[in-house]
C-alpha cells in the first residue's frame, strides 16, 4: 500500500499460508485482549464451515474463574453449539497485583496455566492457541522466561500462537513473527465517553473491534437482551470472511441481539480509481450506521474500516461528526481502520489506540491466514 492508494484486500479469492506464526500484542493502549477474542471469533467461524481441523484454545492468565467477564456468555454459547471448536481455561486472580503482592497462589496458578499451554502445544490438537496476558506473567517473573521462549520456538509448524499483554520481554519479541504495539493517545477536550478509535499501520484494528463485539454480545446474552449490537463493515464486500459464520451462529440463537452489515465491492478501492458503486456502498453503510446511532436502539455499534472509507473520500465527514457528537450517552461506537489523513471525528474519541507495527510477517512475503487474519 502506498500513499496514492488505500484499500482493504478482500477475502474471497485470497491464497493463504499453512505455516503458523507467533503474534505478540503489547503496549499501554487498549485492544490487546480484545484482539485475542477477535481471533477466537474468526477461528470458530472458520471451523463451523470447514472440513479442516480447526480448534482454538483460549488460555487466559490473570483472569481467575471466580470473576464474571462480559464475553463469558458469548463464548459459552459458541462452546455449546460447537464444542469441538473451542476450549477455554482461566488461571490466576481476577484483580490486579504487583511484584510486591505476589503470593504462592499466584505462582501456582501461573504454572498451572503454563502446564496447560505446554500440553496443548505438544498435543497437536489445536490450530490456534491464545495466551492472553502471558506478557505480564513473564514481567512479574511468575514463569521461567527461557523455558517459555524455547517451548514456543519448538511449536508444531502449523500452530498459530497469539500472545497478549503489556511489557512483552525482548526475547519473546525477537522470536515473534508479528509484533503490534497498542499505543494510547491522550483524549482531547472534545472527547465523548463511549467513542473508541483503533487505527495505525499495525495489525489488530478490526480484530480488536470483533473482540469488542463479542464482549457486547456476551453482555447482552447474560445480562440484558436490550444490549443490542450492530456491526457495519465497509470496503469488505463479497464472501470469505471467517467471522461471518460465528456471528451468524450467535444471531441464530439470539436474533434480536446482533445485526451485521457488509458494504463495498469484492475488490480493493484505490485512491483515484473509485467507482460509482464504491460511493453508493459507502453511503448505504453510513445510512445504516447513522440511523442506528440516532435511534438509541443499539448499545454497541462497530464501524469497521470507516477510517479508510473517509480517507478515500467515499463519505463526507460533516455528517459523521455531527451524528457522533449527538449520540446517546449509553451507546458505544467503535471505529477502526488506518488512514493517512486524520479525520476530524478522531477528536471525539475518549479511547484512541494506535496499532504501531514493529514486525509483520506479511512484509516478508508471508501470506495471511484464514481464521486468523481474515
Amino acid at each position: 500500500m502506498t500513499r496514492t492508494g488505500i484499500g482493504i484486500r478482500t477475502a474471497q479469492k485470497r491464497s493463504e499460508r499453512d505455516v503458523g506464526q507467533i503474534h505478540v500484542y503489547d503496549g499501554e493502549g487498549k485492544g490487546k485482549s480484545q484482539a485475542a477474542l477477535g481471533v477466537v471469533l474468526r477461528s470458530i467461524g472458520l471451523g463451523i464451515h470447514s472440513q479442516v481441523m480447526n480448534r482454538v484454545l483460549l488460555l487466559r492468565f490473570l483472569k481467575g474463574p471466580e470473576r464474571i467477564y462480559d464475553e463469558d456468555a458469548a463464548i459459552a454459547a459458541l462452546q455449546q453449539g460447537f464444542p469441538h471448536l473451542i476450549d477455554q481455561v482461566r488461571t490466576g486472580r481476577a484483580e490486579y497485583f504487583g511484584k510486591e503482592d505476589i503470593t504462592d497462589f499466584d505462582k501456582e496458578e501461573a504454572l498451572r496455566g503454563w502446564n496447560v499451554a505446554k500440553g496443548a502445544i505438544a498435543s497437536g490438537l489445536y490450530s490456534i492457541i491464545v495466551l492472553d496476558e502471558l506478557n505480564p506473567i513473564l514481567e512479574l517473573g511468575l514463569l521461567p522466561l527461557q523455558e517459555v521462549v524455547d517451548t514456543l520456538q519448538n511449536k508444531p509448524q502449523s500452530l498459530e500462537i497469539i500472545i497478549t499483554g503489556r511489557a512483552a520481554p525482548q526475547s519473546l519479541l525477537d522470536l515473534a513473527n508479528l509484533h503490534s504495539e497498542m499505543k494510547p493517545h491522550v483524549a482531547t477536550d472534545e472527547a465523548l465517553e463511549g467513542i473508541e478509535i483503533y487505527t495505525g499501520d499495525g495489525k489488530g484494528k478490526s480484530t480488536s473491534a470483533l473482540g469488542k463485539a463479542l464482549l457486547a454480545i456476551g453482555r447482552g446474552i447474560d445480562q440484558d437482551q436490550s444490549q443490542r449490537v450492530l456491526i457495519v463493515q465497509w470496503l469488505k464486500g463479497g464472501t470469505g470472511y471467517t467471522e461471518d459464520a460465528a456471528i451468524a451462529a450467535l444471531k441464530a440463537s439470539y436474533p434480536n441481539l446482533i445485526d451485521h452489515v457488509r458494504c463495498g465491492r469484492d475488490a480493493i478501492v484505490w485512491r483515484g480509481q473509485q467507482q460509482p458503486e464504491d460511493y453508493q456502498e459507502a453511503e448505504r453503510g453510513w445510512k445504516t450506521a447513522q440511523s442506528a446511532i440516532e435511534s438509541g436502539t443499539y448499545k454497541t455499534i462497530i464501524l469497521d474500516e470507516l477510517n479508510p472509507t473517509v480517507d478515500l473520500e467515499l463519505l463526507p465527514t460533516e455528517a459523521i461528526v455531527k451524528t457522533l457528537a449527538a449520540k446517546p450517552s449509553d451507546t458505544q461506537v467503535i471505529i477502526t481502520g488506518r488512514c493517512f489523513n486524520r479525520p476530524p471525528f478522531f477528536d471525539l474519541a475518549s479511547v484512541y489506540s494506535e496499532m504501531v507495527c514493529h514486525k509483520h510477517y506479511a512484509h516478508h512475503g508471508v501470506e495471511l491466514r484464514r481464521g486468523v487474519d481474515f
